[in-house]
């Protein structure tokens, strides 16, 4: 197979997670807790009875705001489950929600239905245990692999998650060039971008080379394509084109190549190539 061939056939990727939160349908549940509040809250207006009205109409609000906050809270703990290398949330949604349930559940016990105290708190005890009974506690460890050689995980992470947003930014960019040749080779990048960054995952020893080469080459093809996005809009330049062609074609067999050399541990080789490539593209205009 030849280095064209090899160009248009990357090994097939399964993108992660980024930043945005993933749904699911756990957690929906606890939508419907509020729904018996809502004729209460009605009636409470009609007799005028304010301690009422703000006891229903305030649980309802602290119930639906305590479903957001569990929902996300789910989506934040999935993504976290699905890396090998992750920063635990940096708030602990699902306590936040259960607490806020078993608050308000106490509250509309002791204010809404006249229970004792007592009572009213072992309403709110159950609801808290059922809480998490139902959906568990936030993760707050850290998660790691061995071979990590010093670095945190919030050191791999952060690598990776700027890594991930560069590769978004030239996804959108992508979208706004009417090329389909070039919206291949960009597709290509972006596939052999991810798959570096897997390999990452998979042996965090290599974050310093890896960082230095995700630096130069995503930062290089971001600012390349978003320029060549811009300015198609604007005038069409077969020198324009070529000179984009020729970046690209860059980019993506060096992609190719520093990937084995990652695999490799050819370190020296790899500083060498970053400083060839930072060369060029200082020399096209592109860094």
């Amino acid at each position: 197979m030849n280095q064209t061939e090899q160009l248009k056939k990357p090994k097939p990727y399964q993108k992660k997670q980024g930043k945005g939160l993933l749904y699911t349908g756990r957690g929906l549940l606890l939508y419907i807790l509020p729904l018996p509040l809502i004729p209460a809250s009605i009636l409470s207006f009609v007799y005028g009875d304010f301690t009422s009205i703000v006891t229903n109409v305030g649980a309802c609000a602290a119930f639906l705001l305590a479903a957001s906050l569990l929902r996300k809270g789910i989506a934040e703990e999935k993504q976290y489950l699905a890396k090998k290398i992750a920063r635990p949330p940096k708030w602990p949604l699902k306590t936040i929600a259960a607490f806020i349930v078993a608050i308000t559940t106490a509250w509309v016990a002791l204010i809404g239905a006249g229970h004792s105290f007592l009572t009213s708190l072992a309403f709110g005890l159950g609801a808290f245990g059922g809480m998490t009974l139902l959906y568990g506690f936030d993760p707050r460890r850290e998660k790691m692999v061995t071979g990590s050689h010093g670095y945190t995980a919030e050191e791999i992470s952060q690598t990776i998650d700027d890594a991930e947003t560069q590769i978004t930014g030239i996804e959108q960019a992508n979208k706004q060039i009417l090329n389909r040749l070039f919206n291949q080779r960009i597709r290509v990048i972006c596939d052999h971008a991810r798959e570096i960054l897997a390999m990452l995952e998979e042996d965090p020893g290599d974050i310093r080379r890896a960082r230095k080469f995700l630096n130069t080459y995503l930062d290089g093809a971001l600012k390349v394509t978003e320029g060549y996005a811009d300015m198609q809009k604007k005038h069409q330049s077969e020198q324009l084109t070529q000179k984009f062609d020729n970046v690209l074609q860059t980019i993506e067999s060096v992609f190719i190549e520093q990937k084995q050399k990652l695999l490799e541990d050819d370190v020296l080789d790899l500083d060498v190539k970053i400083e060839v490539l930072t060369a060029q593209l200082k020399h096209e205009g592109v860094i």
